[in-house]
């Protein structure tokens, strides 16, 4: 994935319906913000999702260990990086800065448009004296460095000090990354004063990768601290909140504050219910770290139709309806992973740009307070 594609992707959360006070939108299309809720009845019975009804999930990726190794690969120019170039032979004319282009071209002296775009500084510093010599005697003779590097960068975003894109103009670490963000934010309040490391995450060609930030910032664990790569999004999650999310196939994607009253028909209803061709035979629920997600399936469609208890959530679980029908375990698990990611990701992303912007939920026009659904969710078929 391309740094591009990774502006791309963060700009068009962060474009539509620009003005003064624009709303805040996810990758999805739907903003993460929570909504109240109301408790079930005090006579209602509901179900607990005791341990034997999860499933532990090991991941479908596993760490690279070339991932633990810095690249040796040549540094290649994109558009942003900045070179100096210098004729060795006209001293006296002195070095000049070219700027690559989002084209991927430089312009220098006489030569049209010259296209660099993945070329080492050496292979550029070849192609110019030859496009050169067209216009010359003698053959010139270039000196060509970097001098800034604007292709290569990482995203570092979440519970840190200074929140960002940064280049990467060296080798650097998942640590060094986060040190040089200026290290994990301590939460007010937080029993640990560090961040939820277990919904921390690093994103790469728009998948999470199995790190276990615990290990890695806890205890010191450096089989953890890979080395990053152009475009990785590093997003530290703030201190646990008794937040549940309810994601997948539903009208509203949405994170709903805790209450020990919270169940999983009221999580669903609150984001809008089911919408057509939902798979509500088999909704999941999520509990753990990212890393080793533990699963449960459950049947809405029985719940709904009072067949079966409804089910009592607890805080940090993520519901997720899916879209298709069953399938394995862990490729359900690696999909609902994702889809939190995207969704945790877009939202930092945008509040990076708009720290002050009004929030909207899904469908709420900008400057509207933020209102529980009152419609019931669609019948299920």
């Amino acid at each position: 994935m391309s740094w591009r594609y990774t502006g791309y992707w963060i700009l068009a959360c962060l474009l539509v319906g620009c003005r003064s006070a624009p709303p805040r939108l996810a990758l999805t299309g739907a903003r993460l913000e929570p909504v109240s809720t109301a408790a079930p009845s005090s006579a209602s019975k509901l179900a607990r999702l005791d341990e034997s009804a999860f499933t532990q999930v090991a991941p479908t990726n596993a760490l690279r260990p070339e991932w633990l190794q810095p690249p040796t690969n040549l540094f290649r120019l994109g558009p942003g990086d900045v070179i100096t170039i210098e004729n060795l032979g006209e001293p006296a004319a002195g070095a000049t800065t070219a700027v690559v282009g989002p084209d991927g071209k430089i312009y220098y002296s006489l030569l049209p448009g010259i296209s660099v775009w993945g070329l080492t500084l050496t292979e550029t510093k070849e192609l110019l004296e030859k496009e050169l010599s067209r216009f010359t005697r003698v053959k010139p003779e270039l000196s060509v460095t970097l001098r800034t590097v604007g292709s290569k960068r990482c995203w570092i975003l979440g519970s840190v000090s200074a929140p960002g894109v940064y280049s990467l103009a060296t080798p650097m670490t998942l640590l060094e990354a986060i040190t040089l963000a200026g290290g994990p934010v301590a939460t007010p309040g937080s029993a640990s004063g560090m961040p939820d490391l277990r919904k921390s995450f690093v994103l790469r060609n728009g998948q999470p990768l199995p790190v276990d930030f615990t290990a890695l910032l806890t205890r010191g664990d450096f089989s953890q601290n890979i080395y990053l790569q152009p475009d990785d999004l590093v997003y530290l999650k703030a201190s646990p909140v008794p937040d549940v999310y309810v994601l997948g196939a539903v009208r509203a994607p949405t994170v709903l504050p805790y209450s020990d009253r919270l169940s999983l028909l009221s999580a669903i209803a609150a984001a809008g219910g089911t919408i057509e061709y939902a798979n509500v035979w088999h909704v999941a629920v999520v509990r753990g770290a990212l890393t080793a997600p533990r699963i449960a399936l459950v049947d809405y469609r029985a719940i709904r139709r009072g067949a079966a208890l409804d089910v009592r959530l607890e805080p940090g679980d993520v519901v997720y309806v899916p879209f298709v029908p069953f399938r394995p375990l862990a490729v359900l698990a690696q999909a609902v992973v994702r889809q939190l990611a995207l969704q945790l990701t877009a939202n930092a992303a945008y509040d990076l740009v708009y720290p002050n912007a009004f929030p909207v939920a899904p469908g709420v026009p900008v400057g509207q307070p933020i209102t529980p659904p009152v419609t019931p969710p669609p019948p299920v078929r």
